[in-house]
């Protein structure tokens, strides 16, 4: 398989799905969650984040999560730190990469964070140059890249210009959110463009959530814009508790059924990750939310009776 048809999946799930769940997720199953994540393939797992407990009361048991779980050396296991205080607890849990993140929404970063988006770049510089100085690869996110809840539309030049912020403080990747599901593959399409007129190409991923239902062709028309890196979340676990009807990040499980009808090279087995998805639907007692997954499961448990 050439490098051209290799594609990253950075899965998100264990963080970016579970942060909003309300009721608490039991210690070992966050960490089975993320030993059936490494055993699929997956060579990088959000695997939790470092934030105050007040505000994200499902991420208090991060450090026990990062210290319980099986570690592959082929998998990059990140975290979540919005300030120095977060990378120090992350530091000590001795993880891989760290993540900070960003709105091209002003409103967006108010009421999310209570700061202007520019204060919130300014919060990272010690963050960031303390990371690269722990030799620990940082990632940036910039989300509402297509639209706020707050604002409406957002313009591609103003996510063009927090991507390169973030770029130019040393974020070796910057992850464009579709925060609240609304983007269609013209308007991703614009968005890529004009922020690969500011930072290279290749340091771009997409992050896609389901609203609309538009992920899949999302991602189909972001693939078709040279972009080689992707964020989901198993079973779709996740949403944007402030978007309207929010139904979760595009699932991994839809994702990589898709790269392999299109013959590129995830190298992430189906089968295991459907197990994992299947897992984390049923401690959460609800149905996986990925359609691969319900379609599969159902054909494997035909096939066995």
């Amino acid at each position: 398989m050439s490098q051209a048809n290799k594609i990253t999946v950075y899965e998100v799930g264990p963080r970016d799905g579970l942060q909003n769940e309300q009721s608490t997720i039991a210690l070992e199953d966050k960490v089975e969650l993320v030993n059936l994540l490494s055993a699929t393939g997956l060579e990088k797992i959000e695997t939790g984040s470092f934030v105050s407990p007040k505000w994200v009361p499902q991420m208090a048991n991060s450090l026990d999560v990062f210290k319980e779980i099986s570690r592959l050396p082929s998998v990059s296991y990140s975290a979540l730190t919005p300030n120095v205080r977060g990378l120090e607890d992350a530091i000590t849990a001795n993880v891989d990469e760290v993540a900070v993140f960003a709105a091209a929404s002003e409103s967006f970063s108010q009421k999310n964070i209570n700061c202007s988006t520019d204060q919130s770049i300014e919060r990272f510089k010690p963050l960031i140059e303390q990371a690269l100085a722990k030799n620990l690869t940082v990632r940036g996110y910039v989300s509402c890249v297509v639209g706020c809840p707050y604002e409406g539309d957002i313009s591609p030049r103003s996510v063009a210009a927090v991507a390169k912020q973030l770029f130019d403080l040393g974020c070796y990747e910057i992850s464009l959110g579709d925060t609240i599901g609304v983007g269609t593959p013209k308007k991703i399409r614009d968005v890529i463009e004009a922020v690969a007129s500011e930072i290279p190409r290749y340091a771009i991923a997409i992050h896609c959530h389901d609203t609309y239902g538009q992920a899949i062709a999302n991602i189909y028309e972001s693939l078709e814009a040279d972009i080689r890196t992707f964020d989901s979340s198993v079973a779709g676990l996740g949403g944007c508790p402030y978007a309207a009807g929010a139904s979760g990040n595009v699932a991994s499980e839809d994702l990589v059924y898709l790269l392999q009808g299109l013959g590129l090279d995830s190298g992430i087995d189906l089968e295991k990750l459907i197990t994992a998805g299947n897992f984390i639907s049923q401690q959460l007692g609800r149905v996986n939310q990925s359609k691969v997954a319900r379609a599969i499961t159902s054909k494997l448990r035909a096939s066995s009776t």
